[in-house]
């Protein structure tokens, strides 16, 4: 899905029409996530109106993904999907899986250690999500990232071996 904020992707075209060419790496042809956040962060009409660009377009390469890998033979596939319960998307699928740092002082530092994030922008995007006990709820797995590399892996493998068995189990 990145690949649409990329030069010459439509959604870095759609980005462009709505907030001017300002919103792309001049060296890259890339959208500029920084100052494309800078615009919609703070402006509610904004953020409207770039989901409403972008959205469907990501609803459409994420439908010919699925159709790629049901044609490859693939009986599991997964989206990462940050806006999910936000957007009401969790109906299209047949598991949910969450990943949680397991406590904001941890997601906290991850993200501001990110280039160019600061607490503003963090708070911002939270403001935005969905609180982390209620998406834990809703899922059907949760996979802890608190914790060691080796116990995260571990707890992937576990869900990824339960969900192939299960999609086997009903073919």
């Amino acid at each position: 899905m990145r690949d649409l904020y990329a030069k010459d992707g439509a959604g870095a075209r759609a980005v462009a029409e709505l907030f001017g060419e300002s919103t792309l790496d001049a060296s890259t042809g890339d959208v500029d996530r920084a100052a494309l956040g800078a615009i919609v962060l703070k402006d509610d009409a904004k953020m409207a109106a770039l989901e409403a660009a972008i959205h469907p377009l990501v609803e459409r390469a994420r439908e010919e993904f699925k159709r790629a890998r049901e044609d490859a033979g693939d009986v599991v596939a997964a989206f990462d999907i940050p806006l999910l319960f936000e957007k009401g998307y969790e109906s299209a699928f047949d598991a949910i899986c969450v990943v949680s740092a397991g406590s904001e002082d941890i997601q906290r530092a991850r993200v501001l250690a990110r280039p160019g994030m600061t607490e503003e922008k963090f708070k911002a995007i939270v403001a935005r999500q969905t609180p982390d006990a209620e998406k834990r709820a809703r899922a059907t797995y949760v996979v802890e990232t608190g914790c060691s590399m080796e116990d995260t892996r571990a707890a992937v493998r576990a869900m990824v071996d339960d969900l192939v068995a299960k999609a086997r189990k009903s073919m």
